[in-house]
């Protein structure tokens, strides 16, 4: 786990200067993410309802006069990988963090970036295997920092998410949704973002202002890839077909209930999660503006209770950690599961004035499977990508 009080633009810097010598022509940044509300609604053009949160992936660039690409990861012991844009780019499965990068840069080349190169230092704060997407914001981060050297000059921030989800999606291997990546792009300071994930339309969402994000590691780490996460989405579009629309999104819960009998029992449950999680996300749009916390609170514990039953991808212990933090919140705010899921980081909407108590139930009750005791962060909302320098 990074230091949370490391500044990655410094190293970043610094490791530009080890590796490649003087000084980057360009520097940015692009934040992780915290999903409130909204679990695998994203690659069913359904509703989500994310905040950046204060944690980067930060690049320091410069352009090369030749078509080699340059990286070094400032935070894996300043490791090396170099490419040619001229020769057929392909995974590392010695390095995976390069295949991130390589990925946004197939998908630039695809869309009119010239092939030429760059040297690359890479740092960042998101803590990885967490569920708080340091993979969007490595590729948010390198959409910005290549377009903006060598352009598409056109490219749009909802652009820079479309490719990092493409670059996720053909060249990685998970078939995620565009959430991630959106948020990164996209987001406002201090609000959440209500995104329609069929039109991309992103509404901001004010948090009240006495209410905290707080976000509670699990230590189970989770790779999406290798998890049920692909298989979770083959069987919402098998359900969607079965009812001859083109997402989930297209289906509402009476529907779902009066043809029940028309699906298998597992079909039923993974559907029934994501059409009344639609529900929910736009709900708590409302219970958000209202400053209404026995409503958020309802709306997180039935998300949490649709994804442990219904789609199938808490774990025992992360049940647990959000029954820990809802008996310090009560009625106040309330407790779930966020991200893919099988591992990650719990997230938690409570008043600042029981954060310190939230901090000590989770310090008493709850370990990693390592024993060490969880490591957990109050975030604000935040921009999204941005050039620094």
């Amino acid at each position: 786990m990074l230091d949370d009080h490391c500044d990655p633009r410094e190293r970043a810097l610094a490791a530009f200067r080890r590796a490649f010598g003087g000084e980057p022509s360009l520097l940015v940044r692009a934040p992780g993410r915290v999903n409130l509300i909204g679990e695998h609604t994203d690659y069913n053009d359904g509703f989500v309802l994310p905040c950046a949160i204060d944690f980067h992936t930060v690049i320091a660039a410069r352009a090369r006069p030749d078509a080699l690409l340059r990286l070094v990861a400032a935070d894996l012991d300043e490791a090396r990988s170099d490419c040619h844009l001229t020769l057929p780019l392909e995974q590392d499965p010695a390095q995976p963090w390069v295949d991130y990068v390589r990925g946004v840069l197939k998908e630039l080349l695809a869309r009119g970036m010239p092939a030429r190169g760059a040297e690359l230092a890479i740092a960042g704060n998101v803590p990885r295997g967490a569920g708080l997407s340091s993979s969007a914001a490595l590729e948010i981060a390198t959409g910005l920092a290549l377009s903006r050297l060598h352009g598409p000059d056109a490219l749009t921030r909802t652009d820079l998410a479309r490719i990092g989800q493409a670059a996720e999606n053909h060249f990685v291997g998970c078939q995620c949704g565009i959430m991630d990546q959106l948020i990164s792009a996209q987001a406002q300071d201090r609000h959440a973002l209500l995104i329609d994930c069929r039109s991309l339309q992103c509404t901001p969402v004010a948090l009240p202002e006495d209410l905290r994000v707080l976000i509670v590691d699990s230590g189970i780490s989770r790779g999406l890839v290798g998890s049920a996460y692909n298989k979770r989405r083959r069987q919402c579009e098998a359900v969607a077909r079965h009812f001859g629309v083109a997402a989930l999104r297209d289906v509402d819960l009476d529907t779902l209930v009066r043809h029940a009998g028309e699906l298998d029992p597992t079909a039923l449950r993974r559907a029934r999660h994501v059409v009344s999680e639609n529900e929910r996300v736009l709900a708590m749009r409302e219970a958000l503006t209202a400053e209404d916390p026995g409503a958020i609170g309802r709306l997180m514990a039935a998300s949490h209770a649709s994804m442990r039953d219904d789609f199938e991808i808490t774990l025992p212990a992360i049940d647990g950690l959000v029954e820990i933090l809802q008996g310090v919140i009560g009625d106040r705010g309330g407790a779930r599961m966020t991200g893919g899921g099988f591992g990650g980081c719990v997230v938690a909407l409570l008043p600042g004035d029981l954060v310190d108590a939230a901090r000590a139930a989770v310090a008493r009750d709850y370990r990693q499977p390592d024993g060490k005791p969880a490591d957990l962060w109050v975030c604000s909302p935040s921009p999204g990508a941005e050039v620094l320098k």
